[in-house]
């Protein structure tokens, strides 16, 4: 064999163990619901997936399908579990009734801010407090919004006699619940059938933290916002357990690296930021803003929120869940150490 042929031979042999190399990468597909162009989607969800493909030298890399393009809002979580999804994030209210523990988060009082709730809730599941709910899929990291107010199109809500007949889109059946406490007429949809929903009339207003408005342009619909905060919303980000196991070791650590905590309370800071420019916007389109400070405490709407708190801990006991009081009890003491913290 001449020199010439010999290196031909041994550039074809490093070619094809390049192109091995190459095809050795594992292609993710992660789906959310989130609008491609939100801060949601690119500083949570694209910064994840940039360090995760930085991390493992390119070994993994993720394929992004949001605004439900490759599973519906309410179907996410399933489809993660069923291989239809390798990552999905969603929000677990919206497959009612699948993680009551952990909807116990959403009740008022529990967090004041994105970053606590955000805190509170991987807290909970880092003790243990609701392991099963997840059981079908690997939890990555679990975050929420900033607490939920109630904004309407035409009318000014003062009081929870203002909802009286009001069809308010709630997020949750949690929600639902102290909506209906208030007199209004709850409506279930998934956020990105908002804002057609409400150009159509079939919604007065809607129940949603300052983030979303922005997020989902909802601020171009409504004039009227009451800052009650009854409710935060819970998401999980999460992985299929087989989709995790057949990545190699290597592949494993990086995802480990970047789950928890860390990537909790990164979300938690991008929430409580776009609630802060979401009321901005609100503010600069000159629209109405009441504020209602400590609403537990308020003499208007103190009892229909402590009658959400009370209904919803009764329906979990009456479910034979026994420890929704001990794992609520747990969710309002690590609110207090989550607030700590940050503080």
């Amino acid at each position: 064999m001449n020199r010439t042929l010999s290196r031909c031979l041994l550039a074809a042999a490093i070619a094809g163990l390049t192109a091995t190399s190459a095809h050795a990468a594992t292609t993710l597909r992660m789906a959310h619901f989130w609008p491609g162009a939100s801060g949601i989607n690119q500083e949570i969800f694209e910064a994840w997936v940039d360090t995760i493909e930085e991390e493992s030298g390119g070994e993994l890399r993720v394929e992004m399908f949001p605004s439900g393009t490759l599973a519906k809002p309410d179907a996410i979580y399933e489809a993660v579990g069923n291989g239809i999804a390798d990552i999905g994030a969603t929000a677990q209210g919206y497959t009612a009734g699948r993680f009551p523990l952990s909807q116990l988060v959403e009740l008022p009082g529990v967090a004041t801010t994105a970053t606590q709730g955000a805190c509170v809730l991987q807290t909970l599941y880092d003790d243990g407090h609701f392991d099963e709910e997840y059981a079908d899929t690997r939890p990555l990291f679990m975050f929420t919004t900033g607490p939920g107010g109630i904004h309407t199109i035409d009318t000014d809500v003062q009081t929870p006699a203002d909802l009286e007949g009001l069809r308010i889109r709630r997020p949750t059946a949690v929600a639902g619940d102290i909506l209906e406490n208030m007199g209004a007429n709850p409506v279930g949809m998934p956020a990105p059938d908002i804002y057609t929903a409400m150009q159509r009339g079939v919604l007065d207003g809607l129940s949603f933290p300052w983030e979303g408005l922005k997020g989902f342009r909802i601020n171009e619909l409504v004039e009227y916002h009451t800052e009650v905060p009854f409710y935060t919303l819970i998401f999980v980000a999460t992985m299929g357990q087989r989709t995790y196991d057949g990545l190699s070791p290597e592949q494993q650590a990086v995802i480990d690296a970047n789950s928890g905590m860390k990537w909790a309370e990164k979300a938690g800071v991008v929430f409580d930021r776009l609630d802060v420019e979401g009321k901005q916007e609100a503010e600069e389109a000159g629209h109405t803003i009441r504020e209602i400070e400590a609403p537990l405490e308020h003499p208007d709407w103190q009892q229909p929120l402590q009658d959400g708190i009370e209904g919803y801990l009764a329906q979990l006991e009456e479910r034979g869940l026994d420890q929704a009081r001990e794992v609520y009890e747990a969710a309002l003491a690590a609110s207090a150490s989550c607030a700590a913290d940050q503080g």
